[in-house]
């Protein structure tokens, strides 16, 4: 039995107060793994900024 059929059958016989409190510790985590993606993609572009302000950038991106 896989770890997902595990997680379901458990849920299966779960009480709904028990559900309510899966279903938004479930949705902490996709919220959680998101701001990392967030904050990842912030932390670059501070880092990145200096090249895409060059004039070289602005000329290779002009054409398109």
């Amino acid at each position: 039995m896989s770890k997902k059929e595990i997680l379901l059958s458990e849920i299966e016989q779960a009480p709904e107060p028990i559900i309510d409190e899966l279903l938004d510790f479930v949705q902490f985590l996709k919220t959680k793994i998101i701001k990392g993606r967030l904050d990842t993609a912030i932390a670059s572009e501070s880092s990145l900024r200096k090249d895409w302000l060059r004039p070289e950038e602005d000329e290779a991106w002009q054409s398109l």
